[in-house]
C-alpha cells in the first residue's frame, strides 16, 4: 500500500512538473488567491479614495507597497518566485479618488493536474473611461468596442510603468497584461466583427505565444468599462467571471 501510495506521488510529480511531488499538496501561506481578490473588490470607483486603499492592503507583510503620485500598488512574489500577484489603484490626478483598479495574478505552477499549458494569468480591471474616448463619434459599435480596449491597453501601460520605474515586478506585470491585449487587437484588426464577443459570458478567444490560449471578456456600463482576462490553464474555464480568481487554494 506504501508503494502504490509513492508511486501516485511520483507520477503526480512528473505530471505536474513538480521537483517535489509532496510539495505539490501543500497549502500556501498568505495571501491567498481569494484575498488578493477581496482587496480587489474592496475598492469602489468613483468612491474609494487613497486612504480607504491603504486601509485595505492592510500591513503589506507578503509584498511591497510601491506608490507615486496617483497611484498606490502591493505586489508580490510566492512559491520561490514562480507566482506573482498585484493589487494596483490609480487615482483622479485633480483628487485622490479611485479612477482605474487592477489585480493580477500570474502562476507557473498552479495547483492543477493533468493541464496544459500548465502556467496560467488572471486579470482583472475596471476603469472609469476619459469623456473623450466616449465623445468620440465611431462608425459602429465594434469601432467603439475596439477603441475602448485600446485605451485599457495603454491605461494598464501606463500605470504598470509609472510604478514600475521603482519596482520592476508591477512593470513585468504591465507588460503582460499589454502583450495580450494587444493580441487581441491584432485579431481584432482582422476581424473587426469579432468584437461582439467581447461582451459575451465566454469571452473572445485568442492565442498568446508563451500561454498559448486566452480568453478575454469586456463590459461597458455607463462611463465604466471592466474587462477580465485569462491565460493559460486559467483559460479552461468556459466563461470568464469578475467575480473570483479561476483557481483559489
Amino acid at each position: 500500500m506504501k508503494a502504490i501510495r509513492l508511486s501516485v506521488l511520483l507520477v503526480i510529480g512528473l505530471v505536474a512538473g513538480c521537483s517535489d511531488p509532496v510539495a505539490f499538496f501543500k497549502r500556501e501561506g498568505p495571501p491567498t488567491n481569494q484575498r488578493v481578490y477581496d482587496v480587489y473588490a474592496s475598492t469602489t470607483l468613483n468612491r474609494s479614495t487613497s486612504s480607504d486603499v491603504l486601509a485595505a492592503f492592510g500591513t503589506p507583510g507578503y509584498g511591497l507597497l510601491s506608490q507615486s503620485k496617483s497611484i498606490i500598488a502591493l505586489v508580490g512574489q510566492k512559491k520561490q518566485g514562480y507566482k506573482t500577484w498585484l493589487n494596483m489603484v490609480a487615482f483622479d490626478e485633480s483628487e485622490p479618488i479611485a479612477r482605474r483598479r487592477y489585480v493580477f495574478i500570474s502562476d507557473e505552477k498552479p495547483r492543477q493536474l493533468f493541464v496544459t499549458p500548465w502556467e496560467g494569468v488572471y486579470f482583472d480591471c475596471q476603469m472609469v473611461l476619459p469623456k473623450e474616448v466616449l465623445a468620440e463619434p465611431y462608425a459602429n459599435e465594434n469601432a467603439r468596442r475596439i477603441a475602448i480596449l485600446k485605451q485599457v491597453g495603454a491605461d494598464t501601460r501606463k500605470d504598470a510603468g509609472e510604478i514600475g520605474k521603482d519596482n520592476k515586478d508591477v512593470d513585468i506585470c504591465g507588460m503582460v497584461i499589454g502583450q495580450a491585449i494587444d493580441a487581441v487587437l491584432v485579431k481584432l484588426k482582422e476581424s473587426p466583427s469579432l468584437a461582439t464577443l467581447l461582451s459575451e459570458p465566454k469571452g473572445l478567444e485568442f492565442v498568446h505565444a508563451s500561454y498559448d490560449k486566452g480568453k478575454l471578456r469586456m463590459v461597458i456600463t455607463g462611463d465604466e468599462v471592466t474587462v477580465g482576462l485569462r491565460m493559460g490553464s486559467f483559460a479552461k474555464k468556459v466563461w470568464v467571471t469578475f467575480e473570483k480568481p479561476v483557481h483559489v487554494e
